[in-house]
């Protein structure tokens, strides 16, 4: 298990980078297909903005595509490991283009989380005037 403090535990919790208490995006869930792509303006725990200025996500396309070259991959070792070419190479195709499209809520969520992750770090609750935001005091 991942714990609390490290890039990781935000990125797979869907939460705050610096407080690691907030959520990030409104709804828990990836396929929630009317909220899957609406954040939170704020940290509610510590008042971290996630909108850090205009235009700040268009970096996190490069991390989602990234990943979808990582899938692609994937997809393309188990065809040649588990059919030994005894398949059309567009079986390979669609399953790619089908899994890219499953899977399209999920890696925007992880490319954006990832993105405001590489800029923004961890500071726990006993960081400079994060203690009373976060214990509401």
């Amino acid at each position: 298990m991942v714990s609390k403090g490290s890039k990781i535990y935000s990125i797979l919790n869907n939460k705050c980078p610096r407080c690691q208490d907030g959520d990030f995006f409104v709804s828990g869930k990836a396929y929630d297909f009317k909220k899957f792509s609406v954040m939170n303006s704020s940290c509610e725990k510590c008042d971290l903005s996630f909108e850090q200025e205009p235009g700040y996500y268009y970096g996190a396309m490069y991390v989602s595509y990234a990943i979808n070259v990582a899938l692609m991959v994937t997809v393309w070792v188990a065809y040649l490991v588990l059919f030994e070419n005894s398949l059309s190479i567009w079986w390979m195709v669609l399953v790619s283009m089908i899994l890219g499209i499953i899977l399209a809520p999920v890696t925007f969520r992880l490319a954006r989380l990832t993105w405001i992750n590489f800029f923004i770090k961890y500071k726990g609750p006993g960081a400079i005037g994060l203690t009373e935001k976060i214990s509401g005091k």
